[in-house]
């Protein structure tokens, strides 16, 4: 007995230190043996996990732009892992019983829930007969929508018999439940199990309420059928990148068949200040701004005919009316083939007395630390450079960031509201994206966002937080071909959406048909799809990977970005870093860092996982 006790002990132990690198994603995992073992586990417990009283189908949780979400710890010992996890789907902020234990009732913790409108109580067993706590739980629900998950075995279930908010039971108290739970009430993972037995006379056999999964699980490779040892070369090719100076920092995010089964941090946010890593840091996305925020802007008005592709710029735009632009259609400028030049350096269109090192009513427009342009810069001298601009090669393909300008001016027009606006609130903040958006200074420290490039010929600055294009810093920040921020988790939740042909979180965000035409080749001149790029049928260019499938679609970003999404793998690849910092370097192409690792993933993924 004390023998099969020592086994039971050295498995736990292996769980949970394997549960923790899931977590903090510092590691792809222990070891594939391993790991089997844990995902054997983990399903177990998910499987195991029952959901009563959700006949108003709270879970999994919806409308996540309505919700302002509070988890509460009861004496649950796992609430940093179980909070963590909440908080990949969600902003959830954290409270804790314990902050509370001079006074003998929770009144002062329900006064400092006023501002939330859900509240996730997590509690063990043990503490479920506290009348403290139980007292807390019901005066709660009397105000406010909340969900009591439950963690460890239990003969009745008698004293949440006067409880209707959902209860998620799980029949373990450990990592690994503190792991599920959350994933299951967001839709990660779905509740199928039901009670096999009565716990008291409200939860008797058979009840239990089923869901299914609608947004990303966190999981390890092993659980989507791929070895985590064929993943290693991974780590081989970006610790290649930085010791090669192609890049100071790198995070790489895999996801397959809505699982996210790889997500690591390599190097530091720049070769010199010793700042690691981390999967939550958010990078300046450059040119993936084009479709993760404009596209997206573009399909929902095309869908809710607003905006049509085959009607010209100059019926969306009155000054463009009388410039070269007026009579190329939407179409075109989204497929790259209106004919616009490739670039414009507004930065030598700035003079001396365009700029001041303070803010002011005639310099409102910051572009980047000690840096403001004068009022109506992007009106009076950027933009008439760009309605101006000549048109050379409408019909043929040259990509051009004077499109994307265009289209954010188009989509102003229609949508009523600044991009940053739209994006936020039409998708970003109901998708549960909490890094993602314009301007990250003004939301985050400069800890958290990646530094680019030490501009030593325009801002005279090192770059934090602040758009490395020019074009876009001088537009004050928002622009449609730059100007996006993000950590990786929030690309994979887009992206994810974008897979399920628009679904995500129990939301169709586009129809099928819409995501579909975006994403398919459209142009009888190039690979490219709607402001989407695609796998390139030359083989010889081995485009974006030698192994991507012909329904490959993404886009690259000038800072040294990527994101791929390939239908036929089930795979959505992410691949961040500040290729810029501290100067532009030409290495991460050269190596064909991002390729190789995109290769590396099909291969693991075409071994399986033996």
């Amino acid at each position: 007995m004390q023998k099969n006790y020592s086994r039971k002990n050295n498995l736990a132990g292996i769980i949970a230190t394997s549960f923790m690198a899931l977590i903090t994603f510092n590691a792809c995992a222990q070891n594939h043996q391993q790991n089997q073992q844990m995902v054997a586990v983990f399903n177990n417990i998910s499987s195991n996990t029952v959901l009563l009283n959700n006949e108003a189908q709270l879970i999994p949780i919806t409308a996540l732009n309505q919700k302002n979400i509070a988890a509460v710890s009861l004496g649950f010992n796992y609430h940093t892992t179980f909070d963590s996890l909440l908080n990949k789907y969600a902003k959830v902020s954290s409270f804790s019983s314990d902050a509370y234990m001079a006074s003998s009732t929770l009144d002062e913790l329900e006064d400092d829930l006023k501002y939330f409108n859900l509240v996730i109580v997590a509690l063990p067993v043990s503490a479920m007969n506290n009348p403290r706590n139980t007292s807390f739980i019901n005066s709660l629900a009397k105000n406010k929508k909340i969900i009591v998950s439950l963690f460890g075995e239990t003969g009745s279930l008698l004293a949440f018999d006067g409880i209707t908010a959902p209860i998620v039971w799980a029949n373990q108290n450990n990592e690994a439940a503190a792991n599920a739970v959350p994933q299951m009430i967001f839709g990660g993972i779905p509740f199928t199990k039901k009670l096999t037995v009565g716990y008291s006379s409200k939860y008797t056999a058979g009840q239990g309420a089923t869901t299914s999964q609608t947004r990303l699980k966190y999981t390890l490779p092993e659980d989507a059928g791929v070895n985590s040892d064929n993943l290693r070369e991974i780590d081989n090719i970006a610790n290649e990148a930085i010791r090669e100076r192609a890049a100071p920092g790198i995070v790489v995010l895999v996801a397959k068949d809505g699982k996210v089964i790889f997500n690591k941090a390599y190097g530091n946010h720049t070769y010199t200040n010793g700042l690691a890593e981390k999967v939550t840091d958010i990078f300046d996305l450059a040119s993936l701004t084009k479709t993760t925020a404009t596209t997206p802007t573009v399909m929902r008005l095309v869908e809710e005919h607003k905006l049509n592709l085959d009607t010209n710029i100059g019926a969306y735009i009155p000054r463009a009316r009388l410039s070269p632009m007026n009579n190329i259609k939407v179409r075109e400028v989204m497929l790259h083939q209106a004919g616009f030049i490739p670039f414009i350096p507004f930065h030598d269109y700035v003079k001396p007395g365009d700029y001041s090192r303070d803010s002011s009513a005639a310099f409102p427009t910051k572009v980047a630390d000690n840096y403001y342009i004068k009022k109506g810069f992007f009106k009076d001298v950027m933009w008439p450079k760009m309605l101006n601009s000549p048109i050379r090669t409408r019909g043929k393909y040259v990509y051009s960031d004077i499109s994307m300008y265009v289209m954010k001016e188009i989509t102003e027009r229609l949508s009523g509201m600044p991009l940053d606006t739209y994006v936020w609130e039409n998708f970003y903040k109901p998708l549960g994206m909490q890094t993602a958006g314009y301007l990250p200074r003004n939301r985050f420290s400069k800890d958290q966002i990646v530094p680019t490039e030490q501009d030593n010929y325009f801002r005279k600055t090192l770059l934090e937080g602040y758009v490395h294009d020019q074009g876009a810093a001088l537009s004050g920040g928002v622009s449609g071909h730059a100007g996006l921020f993000s950590s990786a988790n929030d690309l994979a939740i887009i992206y994810q959406m974008l897979l399920n042909k628009g679904s995500y979180g129990g939301t169709q965000y586009f129809q099928p048909q819409t995501v579909d035409m975006f994403t398919k080749k459209q142009s009888d001149v190039s690979r490219r799809g709607l402001g989407f790029d695609r796998w390139d049928p030359d083989a010889t260019k081995k485009y974006p990977s030698q192994l991507a499938s012909p329904l490959t679609y993404g886009h690259t970003g000038y800072t040294g970005t990527a994101v791929w999404v390939d239908p036929a793998k089930g795979l959505v690849y992410i691949f961040l870093s500040n290729r810029v910092n501290p100067t532009v370097s030409e290495k991460l192409g050269s190596l064909k860092i991002r390729p190789r690792i995109q290769d590396a993933i099909y291969k693991a993924f075409e071994k399986g996982v033996n």
